[in-house]
């Protein structure tokens, strides 16, 4: 018997990357899962492997930044799979990174509001539509995506830093506003994460110095996330609500200068 066994599940950005190993991680344990994405051949392709691993899920195509659309994914979901009980809110607007999202003195103002409006509004948006489905099949778990950008400051990307701290406590208000009435609301917080997209990035000098302020003797991988997901949205969960938690090897747990400590103290 799987962890989330005949429950319902929405992953949002489920077409590649962590979402996709979130929504084959729960439908393997049980779960049928509504697979959205922005792109749909991405979703279609997610779903394809989940199917061949004889579990359930359709694919549905929608766009964060739109509120018709979000209504529609959460609605349509809920009608394909019989209910909803999970709702993963992992999507972002990972296209508005990199050099976009330029610091504050010279930040371009449409950038910082399209990661909100995207980012924190979506997020808010899939949960608004997502709680009387929830509510009708008598409570439920929501399991935003947030960063350990959005828990400490860095030198890039503040826009994305600032809406995931916004996405961090949104989850406290959730699950404060509906823990009664048996939702409850956690978020998790991904360090770095090496995907298949970005490990000739980390392969060499990046990889070690990165490495080097783990606590853990290597970096994340996208299952180190959804196994994280997979606890917080089973029943073995169910005590636990209003919490972020960091899935980062320590990368937040320890004084800035540890590691040149640690290696001048070394023989």
């Amino acid at each position: 018997m799987g962890w989330v066994d005949a429950k319902t599940a929405v992953v949002t950005g489920a077409g590649s990357g962590i979402g996709a190993v979130i929504a084959t991680t729960l439908a393997a344990e049980g779960a049928a899962v509504a697979v959205a994405d922005l792109n749909h051949e991405a979703a279609k392709r997610t779903v394809a492997q989940i199917k061949e691993a004889g579990g359930k899920a359709v694919a549905i195509a929608f766009d964060l930044g739109d509120d018709a659309s979000v209504r529609n994914m959460i609605d349509t979901s809920a009608a394909e799979l019989g209910g909803l009980d999970i709702l993963v809110n992992n999507a972002a607007a990972t296209h508005l990174g990199g050099t976009r999202d330029k610091p504050i003195e010279i930040a371009d103002v449409q950038v910082w509001d399209d990661t909100m409006r995207i980012n924190l509004r979506g997020t808010m948006l899939a949960t608004k539509y997502a709680v009387p489905h929830l509510l009708a099949r008598g409570g439920g778990s929501i399991i935003n995506t947030t960063s350990d950008a959005g828990l400490s400051g860095d030198i890039s990307h503040p826009a994305y830093g600032a809406s995931k701290a916004a996405v961090a406590r949104l989850t406290t208000y959730t699950a404060t506003e509906y823990g009664k009435r048996n939702i409850r609301a956690n978020a998790v917080s991904p360090g770095l994460v090496v995907t298949p997209a970005t490990e000739n990035s980390y392969a060499g000098p990046m990889g070690e110095l990165m490495l080097k302020h783990h606590l853990t003797p290597r970096l994340g991988r996208p299952q180190d996330i959804a196994d994280a997901v997979l606890f917080l949205a089973s029943d073995r969960s169910g005590f636990i609500t209003g919490q972020v938690l960091p899935v980062d090897g320590g990368l937040l747990a320890h004084a800035p200068y540890t590691a040149d400590i640690a290696a001048l103290s070394a023989p």
